[in-house]
């Protein structure tokens, strides 16, 4: 089974023979297989040289590189096998369609708004009082039909993003408070928690993106943009309930994560060498989860599920089936 790879400590990446070798500062060597790499995920200072690119490139691995302060900085995404002009057209007509682009929006918006409500009846059958709650999203979410303009529903997305967030300070310890989502640079261990895992989770959505005809540049939600791909921003906000929050709730309350997790000075609060590797191996031990799929009539992995996720998108933009965003049926 294909697997991401995560390098966190700083060396040279090199390619010998038909493999990868990265060699640490400490002369430690490493050999990754390369038929197995699903993805490459460079956390610390890496040296490589265009022979690795070309490498990569030929077994059709991204890389995604994280800065020093944690933040996703960009990724190398070697030539595409899977080019059609067709559907890069269908995908730029849909977005120019004001209507057609505000449908698919809507999707995103109602998906994750539904998804949100579902973590907080968790929490509410585990004896916390969060009925309130549960009723305020409902209605923000049943709102989403009424917003007539994308940035009228971006701007409502945030609205039920802020009030969802009141579940964190409600279900976590004292020590980890959150008042409201802050971001360059983090100010506090939860927003610091929150853009870390939000990093993780768009560079996975880019890494199946990549095997869908999906154009990644090409968005409905959020606007497109020069710098980022913007269609794995789209998507996030469908995922980061299950794959974010959820996660984040888990390692606080089991202490999995604790303070002593994080460093702070004058670029905010981040996660230490110890956080970040936590995070990473939950992060990596969530996608590997499986769920039967009712269509599929087997077990599919979280990780999968995000690229079912481009094919259901992909199939909507040439008319074959219109798409459904994905909510959790278990």
């Amino acid at each position: 089974m294909d697997e991401n790879y995560h390098l966190f400590t700083n060396g040279r990446l090199k390619r010998e023979n038909d493999t990868l070798v990265v060699r640490t500062e400490d002369d430690d060597i490493h050999h990754l297989p390369v038929e197995n790499v699903r993805a490459l995920f460079f956390h610390g200072q890496i040296d490589f040289n265009t022979r690795v690119l070309d490498f990569l490139t030929q077994n059709e691995i991204p890389a995604h590189v994280f800065n020093w302060n944690e933040y996703y900085a960009g990724t190398y995404v070697p030539r595409r096998s899977l080019v059609s002009g067709n559907s890069l057209v269908k995908q730029v007509e849909h977005y120019s369609d004001p209507t057609d682009r505000l449908w698919i929006a809507r999707e995103f918006v109602r998906a994750a708004g539904s998804e949100m409500r579902r973590n907080v009846k968790y929490y509410s059958n585990r004896g916390f009082d969060l009925e309130w709650l549960i009723s305020d999203l409902t209605g923000l979410t049943e709102e989403v039909d009424g917003c007539e303009t994308v940035d009228d529903l971006l701007g409502h997305e945030g609205t039920i993003r802020n009030k969802y967030y009141q579940l964190f300070a409600t279900i976590l310890p004292d020590a980890f408070q959150f008042e409201r989502r802050e971001y360059y640079p983090p100010p506090n261990e939860v927003n610091s928690l929150i853009s870390f895992s939000n990093s993780l989770l768009y560079s996975a959505i880019l890494t199946e993106l990549y095997s869908t005809h999906l154009d990644p540049t090409v968005s409905y939600l959020h606007e497109p943009s020069e710098r980022r791909y913007s269609l794995c921003l789209d998507l996030s906000e469908v995922f980061k309930p299950m794959l974010v929050d959820r996660l984040i709730c888990r390692l606080v309350n089991r202490s999995q994560i604790t303070v002593d997790d994080f460093e702070e000075d004058l670029d905010g609060c981040l996660l230490t060498d110890h956080g970040r590797r936590t995070v990473v191996g939950e992060f990596e031990s969530l996608l590997d989860e499986t769920v039967e799929h009712p269509t599929l009539s087997r077990k599919t992995s979280y990780q999968y599920l995000l690229r079912l996720e481009g094919y259901k998108l992909h199939k909507h933009l040439l008319g074959d089936q219109e798409y459904d965003a994905f909510q959790r049926w278990w």
